[in-house]
């Protein structure tokens, strides 16, 4: 661990609580982790770690209400310069190497494990977060591992083979030697407009740290999620029950309307399901026909389907270690 740390109540509202973790410095100066917080009525050696996607930070309160129910300690991280870590000068979303993240992941786990006890985890993330975190559990094998939770992982790029072929080897030469070029994208922001009470959804989520037309792309952080692409595809050894769940199928509309609501309008579903069994040996894979990209936050019905799913899952493959 590097420095020291700073614990507040979180901007969730107490009994929520964020501790900041310093991580040193990079090319534009420190750099910190937040990890959010929220016990359960009684201890019990179990806790959940979540890491978010793009764009993103944590948020989804209901989501860790299932797990503190279930008499898990949550805790999620945002990583460096996303949402609460977030610092003025710092590119937003930003990395060149998908293990930047290492450090990140390394000082919570240590955090949640050796420090508050912990030798039952489950390991949760969505969308990004979701190639982040195996390719991490890959690298690591944590010997608290007890399961993991994959939302919507982002496991391809999206478009053809052509436009992912040329494209990564665009990319290749571009993110090297011009790592800040953005690459431009047309947003039409009805993914996030449809979750936003203040829009077209429910949710309440601050839009500066995800904001309706999202964060700029650039070259760099590209390349190294190609990187991360081409290594979870080669297969890796996550050797815990894994289940991963997505939308039934996506949609790509540019305008307000039912397909933004009940479909994965972010990535491509065959990729997710392609790709699921290259995480490990034990993977479990759910369809949820309306869910949206992040699944936790779909309307109703799907939301109670991912539910159910996801408890069908913990009974037969976590709770019981033995079954």
């Amino acid at each position: 661990m590097t420095g020291t740390t700073n614990v507040r109540t979180d901007v969730l509202g107490e009994p929520w609580v964020a501790e900041t973790i310093p991580l040193g410095h990079d090319d534009e100066g420190p750099v910190v982790a937040t990890l959010v917080s929220r016990r359960a009525a009684e201890p019990s050696g179990r806790a959940v770690l979540h890491v978010h996607g793009f764009a993103d930070y944590f948020f989804q309160t209901e989501y860790a209400a299932w797990w503190l129910d279930r008499g898990y300690d949550f805790y999620a991280v945002d990583l460096r310069k996303y949402g609460r870590s977030l610092l003025p000068g710092q590119t937003a979303n930003h990395v060149t190497d998908l293990r930047a993240y290492d450090a990140d992941l390394d000082a919570a786990w240590e955090r949640i494990t050796t420090r508050d006890g912990h030798d039952h985890v489950v390991a949760s993330a969505h969308s990004t977060g979701g190639l982040t975190l195996p390719l991490w559990l890959h690298r690591r094998r944590p010997r608290e591992l007890a399961g993991v939770v994959l939302n919507s992982p982002w496991l391809d790029l999206q478009g053809s083979l052509l436009v992912r072929t040329l494209g990564s080897l665009v990319l290749k030469e571009l993110g090297r030697h011009r790592p800040l070029h953005e690459i431009r994208r047309d947003v039409s922001g009805v993914y996030a407009r449809s979750l936003h009470r203040d829009h077209d959804g429910e949710w309440d989520f601050d839009l500066a740290w995800k904001p309706i037309e999202s964060f700029a792309v650039h070259a760099g952080w590209l390349r190294a999620i190609r990187h991360g692409h081409a290594r979870l595809q080669r297969g890796l050894d996550v050797a815990v029950p894994v289940l991963v769940l997505s939308s039934d199928r996506s949609a790509f509309p540019r305008d307000m309307g039912q397909d933004v609501h009940e479909t994965d309008v972010v990535l491509e579903v065959p990729q997710i399901r392609r790709w699921a069994t290259a995480i490990g040996s034990r993977v479990t894979y759910v369809a949820v026909p309306g869910a949206r990209h992040d699944v936790v936050l779909s309307r109703q019905p799907a939301r109670d389907q991912v539910y159910r799913e996801l408890a069908r899952w913990w009974a037969a493959y976590v709770d019981d270690a033995t079954a």
